[in-house]
Parts: structure tokens; sequence; C-alpha cells
């Protein structure tokens, strides 16, 4: 009895038991596993009395509802209410009332009995029944309200959301027409002018240099909010907000105040410039040094624009309050937690996140937390001002790609969470499972699974707020964009939770409601007029490939998992239209580095392989995989007959670099992403997946700077080529 209530109580929360790997082959979720993922979602499995109790309440708190908390729909559809009522009031006549996002208001007299009784059930000896309730309401796309009234009471209400049947693509590119664009880690960039770390002018000049010869987008990496006083912490997958930018990308100089005396004797001194010196020239990203330069000289600027402008009755200071206002509790909870990191920091005290902080600051909502804000307004300020700073200078480099007449602009990366020392978390425990984290099971990129150390939300507390949470992460995302890369985009169906303590080998999915978040996704797509595109790569069931199609989402397809069962690979031209194909990813080895086989040597000596046998069998496939490609590239006249045909003599060479990335340009998919190290022939990988602190990953800057990478003649031959390529695939 005590497996069968386990085994209801895991079907209620979407636990999976059974999947196929990234392999083709069935896989079991162990019964331990499971039981873990219920005691992580707060359910105590130690004895059939209290599974019981607990099915029993998770059951009457449905039926005490009257309404859902939320319902989604999409444009088109019959708007199908379920009601929830006791038997005795089911005959009764009660009001729905509609109030639409515009304020418009409509009502409808309904009797529950006249729609279809879809359920029933006993609480306490009451019965309740629930039907179906067909309402002959044409709504507008958006979010609106829908009230069950008795007389003037309000029963329930529930958040009614209509969406499109589909995400938005631009004109041009549902018109047939084939781009090219330049992916790139923000923070690699070298200039003349930066500070160590790419910065908005840096991207803001990128897009000029690219949308020169012939590029219609520029990708980049996640830009979230990290941690300035924490500044090591610097993976932009494992952000303290993903509604927030990161102040690192602000350029200093280009803000009014910059030129104060004040800011230019800090600029100026000697041991500012020899630090600035120093931050430019290395190999690596030195965020410690940059961090330290850039709050010294951001907060003297802020101390100059707090004084001329923010304390006074200036449009200057109407445009930030707005931008507070705006931006709500979401963008006051991070402000205050980096003022207060940063005041623990400096106390000498351990601070990485908030698990670590003392316990009355240990939640955003405590009366210590207010109390602290109210003593420290002019910190919590500071970084309110830098949020404004960067979403200021982010929008004028979006501006300068529409002004450049790019097809899609700037694309932006949705990381799949946030870490768990995070503001995300630290103002919402009650939607994140701290004792769980996000990962992937064993596969062709992490043969031992992965955990990204990044704490789920639970899926059942999203939907009892009204997804408002995933709302926020989809508009603020597609802010300054023309397109927005979802990063794990399975995450919308399903995500790998890994207990923690365990290996990520031992976790298990749990199910998301998908239909409504695409749905979701869609209505801010629209809005925001964003293409959306899915990283569908690693497990993936078919089911979420044919429901993203469905949705409008485009797939992302990358060369080299594009293979036929005989080894071969597919041409390009194969692929889907309504995807993004690329050669590499943030997670993959250069050209180069894949050629030759660096990536796999630096795999052995950070111990990534279990066993020797494992190794060499990588080694094995890697060379069969370099014949195919040189097979299907000369097969397809997509190299000169300079390059060799044979594997065993044939290393990278320029034209055979150059040679891939025009063999894919001449393909299907709408979309082409090149990585700019590709360009430059560069061989390490900006991050290695299964490794912290073994690799520098997030640091590798490029080679050159941007001011120099167009004026060679041999990228501006590659950049043609390119635009010939898509332009013919166009036809």
């Amino acid at each position: 009895m005590t497996q069968q209530l386990l085994q209801q109580l895991v079907e209620m929360r979407g636990i999976e038991t059974h999947f196929v790997d990234a392999w083709g082959n069935p896989a079991t979720i162990a019964q331990e596993s499971q039981e873990k993922l219920l005691n992580v979602l707060g359910y105590n499995t130690t004895n059939e009395t209290e599974i019981q109790r607990q099915i029993s309440e998770d059951i009457q708190s449905v039926w005490l509802s009257p309404l859902n908390p939320v319902q989604v729909i999409r444009s088109g559809e019959l708007l199908v209410v379920p009601v929830r009522l006791p038997i005795e009031l089911v005959n009764d006549t009660h009001v729905l009332v509609i109030t639409e996002e515009s304020g418009e208001v409509s009502e409808f007299k309904v009797i529950p009995t006249d729609g279809e009784l879809s359920a029933s059930a006993h609480i306490d000896d009451v019965e309740f029944h629930e039907y179906q309730l067909t309402i002959n309401a044409e709504l507008p796309l958006g979010y609106h309200t829908m009230e069950l009234r008795a007389d003037s009471d309000v029963l329930a209400s529930v958040r009614l959301i209509v969406a499109p049947k589909a995400c938005y693509t631009p004109e041009p590119v549902a018109e047939g027409k084939k781009v090219w664009g330049l992916s790139v880690q923000l923070y690699c960039i070298r200039s003349e002018s930066n500070w160590g770390i790419g910065d908005f002018s840096d991207l803001r000049k990128l897009v000029g240099y690219a949308a020169s010869v012939g590029a219609d987008f520029i990708g980049l990496n996640p830009i979230h909010a990290l941690y300035p006083a924490n500044p090591n912490a610097c993976s932009p997958y494992g952000p303290s907000s993903r509604r927030w930018l990161n102040y690192l990308y602000i350029d200093p100089s280009v803000i009014e105040g910059f030129e104060h005396d004040d800011v230019q004797a800090i600029l100026n001194r000697e041991d500012f410039q020899q630090q600035l010196a120093h931050v430019r020239q290395v190999e690596h990203v030195d965020y410690e040094g940059v961090t330290r330069l850039k709050l010294a000289l951001l907060r003297a600027v802020f101390d100059v624009y707090n004084n001329k402008y923010l304390k006074k009755n200036t449009k200057q200071n109407k445009a930030f309050k707005a931008f507070v206002a705006e931006g709500g509790t979401s963008l006051d909870m991070l402000a205050v937690y980096d003022a207060l990191q940063s005041h623990l920091q400096k106390e000498g005290k351990e601070c990485w996140g908030w698990p670590v902080f003392p316990d009355e600051y240990k939640d955003y909502h405590n009366p210590a937390v207010e109390k602290f804000k109210k003593a420290n307004l002019t910190d919590v300020k500071f970084y309110l001002f830098m949020q404004w700073i960067a979403a200021e200078q982010l929008e004028a480099a979006n501006q300068a790609a529409q002004d450049a007449g790019m097809t899609i602009g700037l694309y932006r990366d949705l990381a799949v969470g946030v870490s768990e020392g995070s503001a995300e978390i630290w103002g919402n425990k009650d939607l994140y499972c701290t004792d769980a984290s996000v990962g992937a099971p064993p596969d062709i990129l992490g043969p031992l699974g992965q955990n990204w150390g990044l704490p789920p939300m639970d899926p059942h507390k999203l939907y009892q707020q009204g997804y408002q949470p995933i709302i926020d992460l989809f508009a603020a995302n597609m802010a300054s964009s023309g397109s927005l890369r979802i990063d794990h985009v399975m995450a919308l169906l399903r995500l790998w939770w890994v207990v923690k303590g365990d290996d990520a080998k031992d976790g298990g999915y749990l199910y998301y409601p998908v239909d409504d978040l695409l749905g979701i996704l869609a209505l801010e797509s629209h809005r925001n007029k964003s293409l959306v595109i899915g990283e569908d790569l690693g497990t993936v069931p078919d089911e979420i490939r044919v429901k993203l199609a469905d949705n409008g989402v485009y797939s992302y397809r990358v060369f080299f998992f594009e293979q036929a069962e005989d080894g071969g690979f597919f041409s390009p031209s194969h692929y889907p239209i309504q995807s993004m194909s690329t050669l590499t990813t943030h997670d993959m080895p250069t050209l180069i580095g894949f050629w030759h086989c660096l990536d796999l040597e630096l795999g052995k000596e950070l111990g990534l392989y279990p066993t020797e046998e494992i190794l060499q069998t990588l080694y094995a496939d890697r060379h069969k995989n370099k014949q195919a490609i040189l097979d299907t590239l000369h097969g397809h006249n997509s190299v000169s007959g300079d390059v060799g045909h044979d594997v065993n003599v044939t290393g990278m060479t320029q034209p055979l670099n150059y040679g891939m990335q025009v063999h894919m340009a001449g393909g299907s998919s709408a979309l082409l992403s090149l990585q700019l190290e590709d360009w430059l022939q560069m061989d390490k990988p900006v991050n290695i997946p299964g490794t912290f602190n073994e690799y520098p990953n997030w640091r590798r800057k490029l080679t050159q700077n941007i001011e120099s990478i167009f004026d060679n003649g041999d990228i501006q031959s590659l950049a043609g080529q390119l635009t010939q390529a898509r332009n013919n695939a166009s036809k």
C-alpha cells in the first residue's frame, strides 16, 4: 500500500519514472531518487499515514478552490472554465466577471450544472462537483482577471491569459530571408577603450562593424546580474537575477559626470592607471580587478550625478524614478541584496550568498532587511542607478542595430536558473527548491551527468503564483533585443533535478506545465517583437521538439550533432527552416580545438573521463567524424582541392575553417550563428562543462581588439561569402 501511495504522489507531482536517454536507450528513475525528489518538494515519505495525509491535503486544496489560480488559452479557442463547488451550490446562478487588461468588463450569468460534469469528490463528508463551463467571450491577447461571484461576494478569482498560437517571427524571415550573425561572449571582447572586459559600448561598435559586412544579428551570452561583492562568481549561467543586468558591462566613460574633476582625480591616480593597464593586458578577464576599478569609478560618477540630478526635480530624476517604479519589488530586492552583501563583505563576514548571511538578513522580507535598507538608502540607490544606466546603454546598442538595418539585431540568452545564493531566490524562497539543483543525465557532452548548482522552481508554486515569475523573466530578457535564445529550452517541459549530495546521474525528471509556458512565451514574444530560439540539445524527447515547432520556437541545430546512423553528417540543406544552425557553442571546443582534439586532451588532464577506455573511444569517434566531415565538405564542393581528403594528413587550416562556415551558410536554416572565436581561429574554449576551478571558465578573452578584426581582408572576404551563400539559400 505504501508503494502504491508513493506512486500516486509521484504521479500527482509530475515526477517521471522512465525516460529515453541521449543514446536512445530506455532508462528508469530509481525508486530512491523518486522519494528524494518528493522530499525536496516538501513531502514526508517516512510512513503510510503521513503519505496518505499529504495526498488528502493536496486533493482538498484543489477542491476547496472554486477556480484554478491561472488559466492559459490560445487566441480563437473557446473559453472553457472549470468550476468546483459544493453540491448544494451547483444549481445556483453565479456571475463570471472578466476584467480585461484594458479595464473593459464583461459579465456572464452561469449555472454550473449547465456545463459538463467532469469530476466529483467528497471532502469532509461534503460532496463537490466540477463542471466545465463554456463562456462565449471574444477576448484580446493579454493578461486578464476573471472572478466567480455569488451575489456581491467574490468566491474566487483566476488570472486569465490569452496567448497567440505561436511566437513572433520578423516579416523578412517569415518570407524566407536567410540571415547570419555572430555569437560572442560579451565579457571576452577586447577593445582600445574598455576596462579589461567587454562592455555595452563595445557591443554598439561590434553591431556597426558586423552590420557593415552583412551580419543581421549579434548573439550574446546571458547578460544577467551577477555579484558585485563576489566577482569571481562569474558564470553567466549562474546569475543572481535573470531580470536585471550585469553592471560590469557599463561603460563609465559615457555617463554624464565622468568628466567631473572628482571622477577624473580617481581615474588619473597612478595606481588606478597601473591596475587599469593590467586588467586590459591580461589573457583572462580579471574579475576582481575589473570590479574594483569599475565600482570605484561608478560610485564617483553616481555621487556627481546624484547631487546634480537625483536630489532635485529634474527630468533625469523623473526618468530614474519611473525606472525604479516599473522595476518594482524585483529591482528593489536586487539593489538591497547588492548593498547588503557589500556591507557584509566590508565587515569581513562570509557573504558569498544569502545562505551564509546573518539570520536576520537571510530573507528579503525580514524586518531587519527593511531596517538595513532605510539606514543605507544612498548605497541602495547606487545599485538602482547602475541598473538604470545598464539598461540605457544596452538600449543604445539595440538602437544601433536597428539603425544599421539588422533584420534581428541583438539576440539575448536566458539562463535556465539562478545560483543558490542569488537575490532571485532570496526574495522568493517559496518558489525555489534549494535542496535540489538543475542538471542533466549522462549524455554526449557530459558522460557523468551534469549538476549545474541551480535550484529549480517548484512547478506547483509557479502555477500558484499565476506564472508571474516566468512572465517577468520572458519580458525582461526580450527587452532591447530582437530575439531571445532560451538555454535548455526542455525546461519548459521537464527538468532534471539532482538532490543535494547526490551524483548527477542519480537525479530524476520533473514535469512543468509546458503548454501554459509556451503560451506565455508566445504572448511575450509578440508583445516584444522577439523571435524565440530554443536550445534543444542533449536528452530531448521528440514530443518537445514537435511542440516547440508548432509554437513557432526556432530549433537549435549544431553541425557536429547532426549525424546519420551511418556516421555521415547531414547536409545543412536538410536542416529545418525553422531553426538556427551553428558549428559550435560556448560549451564546445572551437573549430581548431575540435579538429586537433584539444578538448579531449584538456578533459583527460582535468579528469572528466571515468576510464581510459571511454577516452580512447572518444578519440576513435572523433577520427571517424573528421573523415566524415571532410567527405561531406568535398562532396558538396564546399572546400577547394587545397584542403586534403584524408584525415590522417589534414590539419585545421584557414581554408578548412572558412569552408566549414560557408558550407553552413548554404543551408536551409533561417538563421546561422557563427562564433567570433572561429573567425579569429582561436584554439581555447570559453567553457568546459563539468569543471569549476579546474579551468578558467568564462574568462578567456578574444585574441584581437574588435577595432582591428574587421579590417582583416580575409575576414571581409569570409563575410562576403557568407552573405552570398545566405542570399543564394533564400532563393
